[in-house]
């Protein structure tokens, strides 16, 4: 069945500034933010039926909506005229004070979050509206997601540095994201994995037998996108010296090399960086390091995620020396055709994010459990 899609809501980009701060407002009443929310998605062209399906409304409210907008304004938005609309069933204290204790505080019970039923059973009200109150603002209280802010001290001056490095390389250099992928183990599943087949995902049993491990040294050229890999038993000092010989061997010798690597001992090893210190070698080797607790500024990480999913997670190996080839065999197709990962974000950019970040961890927050 065709969808039909709806002419984009014409608006000036203060009505568009103007609505967004509606639709992400934790203050204004329930009504506002979510048609505040539809008429953004009708400026971007999004069928009526499917901002309906999105915000839990009906069609023709959507359309209502519109035509209140090209009428009224921002004024409009959110505004009954009079004798029009049904009594609510909640009211905005109430959805307010949900909204507000979903973010600041916990269930008398000490659980880390809300649900749909405890939040009901506070205020008296359904499952389903705490869910559409929920939808409506944006929150997930039952999702969670990983985040470490760095406290290097020097954090600033290693991020402009190497991000400088990926998005304004040197002349005659090679820009080279080094780190080692240690305790990689080689699993043999107890059970072949079930054939896929429509409606049902990939399989793998939970259980294994371990053969062993070993450590990947990576190198990724950020301009072409090529690998250079090694593996080895260990990730110590000599291990790191062992691959940096190898980066040296593979890389030609017109070309000064830019290491991006971690603050990790090995790689600042007196015997690593004697030699490096080398007369040979001190004006043709640079390092870069990345600040503590950020490991997604080094890029290869970014290709060892490639490896991972996509190799390694899902098969079973009953040898280490089995498992190396199938790193080698893979690495060798992907530098067959390698694809680099561009980065396109400016340092201030991220730095002002984690300065966010900082000022949101040191601001005192309400956890008590009541009013």
């Amino acid at each position: 069945m065709s969808v039909i899609i709806a002419p984009r809501l014409e608006m000036s980009v203060g009505e568009r500034e103007a609505l967004d701060e509606m639709a992400r407002s934790e203050s204004l009443p329930f009504r506002k933010v979510r048609q505040a929310r539809g008429l953004l998605m009708a400026a971007d062209g999004i069928a009526n039926e499917a901002i309906a399906r999105e915000v839990g409304v009906k069609s023709d409210t959507v359309r209502a909506w519109r035509k209140r907008f090209s009428e009224d304004g921002v004024d409009g938005v959110g505004v009954i005229r009079p004798g029009r609309g049904r009594p609510p069933v909640i009211s905005d204290e109430t959805v307010n004070r949900i909204v507000s204790d979903t973010l600041h505080t916990r269930p008398p019970d000490g659980s880390t979050h809300w649900s749909t039923r405890t939040m009901a059973a506070r205020y008296g009200v359904g499952k389903d509206t705490v869910a559409r109150v929920w939808k409506a603002r944006g929150l997930r209280p039952w999702r969670t997601e990983t985040f470490k802010l760095s406290t290097d001290p020097l954090f600033e001056e290693k991020l402009t540095d190497v991000v400088g490095l990926y998005m304004d390389p040197p002349e005659r250099a090679v820009v080279l994201c080094v780190d080692e992928k240690s305790q990689v183990q080689a699993l043999e599943r107890s059970q072949r994995s079930l054939p896929l087949k429509p409606g049902r995902a990939g399989t793998m049993t939970h259980d294994y037998k371990r053969h062993g491990t070993t450590t990947l040294f990576a190198a990724l050229d950020t301009a072409t996108g090529k690998v250079i890999t090694d593996c080895r038993p260990r990730h110590r000092h000599q291990e790191f010296l062992g691959f940096l010989r190898l980066i040296e061997q593979n890389v030609p010798s017109h070309l000064d090399v830019h290491l991006v690597i971690d603050n990790y001992a090995a790689h600042k090893h007196p015997n690593v960086t004697g030699w490096l210190n080398q007369p040979k070698r001190a004006d043709r080797w640079h390092i870069h390091y990345t600040p503590t607790s950020a490991s997604w500024l080094n890029l290869v990480e970014r290709w060892f995620r490639e490896l991972t999913q996509k190799r390694l997670r899902r098969d079973s190996f009953t040898s280490v020396q089995q498992l190396i080839r199938a790193i080698n065999t893979w690495t060798d197709h992907w530098n067959q055709n390698p694809k680099p990962f561009i980065w396109h974000r400016p340092a201030q950019e991220i730095i002002t994010k984690v300065q966010r970040g900082r000022a949101a961890l040191n601001h005192p927050t309400k956890t008590a459990t009541h009013h």
